[in-house]
């Protein structure tokens, strides 16, 4: 079932309002007819089958036949915070996490950066992300279209995060893997917990003494050393197989 996100104007008691591209795509691309069912996400872990009734030139309208209330999504929100890669590695990131469950996306410049955005290009990029973390979403049947925020400095990154329940930095010096696991582990429902992963240079040792400043925790993700693209979905996937089902 192809699935979809509408804004909570668009919704009524008993039927939804698809506009703008969607419209386009629905129609054109995916032939869908009146009578085809769809799923609707409203963006705040809702979601709704529904029946195409009508197919106007800007405008679809599909009559609500049920609601899921428990939609898809993990019971902890999970925060990541990604030194900015090189080239289109930010790309498969954000796609990937989408689909794994993360809740929101903050692009980090840091000091070992590569890739140095200006503005203008930032805005461009920004953009780009959010447009995929959309369909990923919708690939995934998520509930939530996440956020991929405006790229911050460390230090913005670091206030941000600052009332997160849980802050882990994997960091490839790290030792211990039990203390890893004894977090994983004590995970509870409605945490949020914030992911922080360096660019492919690693951290700065400025960088990792303020993040200790910020109470962020130093884990290890094991002996091997994972690329700026694994690690936090290996992380990721870790949290997900731990929470999934709560």
């Amino acid at each position: 079932m192809y699935h979809f996100f509408a804004a909570h104007e668009n919704i009524y008691k008993n039927y939804i309002e698809i506009v703008d591209d969607d419209v386009n795509h629905i129609k054109n691309v995916l032939r869908m007819k009146i009578g085809d069912k769809l799923r609707i996400s409203s963006g705040d872990n809702v979601d709704y089958i529904c029946c195409i009734s009508t197919m106007d030139e800007g405008k679809i309208r599909a009559d609500i036949l049920s609601i899921d209330e428990m939609g898809n999504e993990l019971p902890i929100k999970v925060y990541l915070f990604q030194g900015l890669p090189k080239q289109e590695k930010m790309e498969l990131i954000i796609q990937k996490m989408v689909e794994l469950g993360v809740y929101s996306i903050i692009p980090v410049a840091m000091k070992r950066c590569v890739v140095k955005l200006d503005d203008k290009k930032a805005k461009n990029k920004v953009e780009r992300w959010n447009s995929i973390a959309e369909s990923a979403a919708k690939q995934s049947k998520r509930s939530i279209v996440p956020l991929v925020h405006q790229v911050m400095t460390f230090k913005e990154a670091l206030s941000y995060a600052q009332n997160l329940d849980i802050k882990l930095l994997p960091y490839e010096c790290a030792k211990d893997i039990e203390q890893t696991r004894n977090i994983v582990e004590q995970l509870a429902v409605g945490q949020s917990i914030g992911i922080f992963i360096g660019p492919e240079g690693g951290y700065d040792l400025s960088e990792l003494k303020l993040a200790k400043e910020y109470q962020w925790e130093s884990i290890t993700l094991g002996k091997r050393i994972l690329r700026t693209e694994t690690a936090g979905m290996m992380l990721m996937s870790v949290l997900m197989y731990k929470m999934e089902g709560f």
